[in-house]
């Protein structure tokens, strides 16, 4: 690997990005079928989070929130865990091609520009409205998104989502992946500098 490269840059080969932590497929199909022996009922009830028993993460973008107050949102995940760092959950459906949760963003606060440059992720808004800046290679993208729009933003652009409205937003958020890398920060972010341990749940 090229150590002379940026901590905060991705680093490709002629296979795509390097360190990806994306298992074979065959694996992936593997761990979606049935168990030898095991029930239909007990395979398809272990594919199933209920809304019941999940509940919001506050902490799993906290170092954030402890940077800048803004930046204050929660997780609930359901397929897998998403790309907030949190390495672990056993109360979702385990991840086989993309994770799914929903995100509450507080009237005001941001999720700080991040990039992903090894997946989409897609934004749905479930309720309240939503600023969404995207900017690639100096060029800035920025449009307001309402209840039941969706933004599907490509892998390497820098992404940035503030709440406008009045109220808590909820967002559908998804990545294209089983498990995504944890997403870097402009180079002159201070979040960019901020060392944190990965959450276990």
């Amino acid at each position: 690997m090229n150590t002379s490269v940026a901590a905060n840059e991705p680093v490709f080969n002629e296979r795509g990005l390097i360190d990806a932590a994306i298992p074979p497929e065959a694996d992936i199909q593997r761990g979606m079928m049935q168990a030898p022996g095991q029930s239909l009922a007990d395979w398809l009830e272990g594919r199933v989070a209920r809304f019941a028993s999940r509940k919001y993460d506050w902490d799993a973008l906290k170092f954030q929130a402890d940077f800048d107050p803004t930046y204050r949102r929660a997780q609930m995940r359901y397929v897998g865990t998403g790309g907030t760092g949190v390495t672990a959950d056993a109360n979702t459906v385990p991840s086989g091609h993309f994770t799914f949760s929903t995100m509450v963003i507080p009237a005001g606060n941001v999720g700080p520009s991040h990039i992903h440059y090894d997946v989409e992720e897609v934004f749905f808004v479930m309720r309240g409205k939503m600023k969404i800046v995207c900017e690639k290679e100096g060029e800035r993208w920025e449009s307001i998104l309402g209840e039941r729009d969706l933004v599907s933003v490509p892998p390497g652009v820098y992404r940035e989502e503030t709440n406008i409205g009045d109220e808590d937003a909820l967002m559908c958020v998804m990545l294209g992946t089983p498990k995504p890398i944890t997403p870097t920060y402009p180079p002159d972010s201070p979040l960019a500098k901020i060392k944190r341990d990965a959450l276990k749940k």
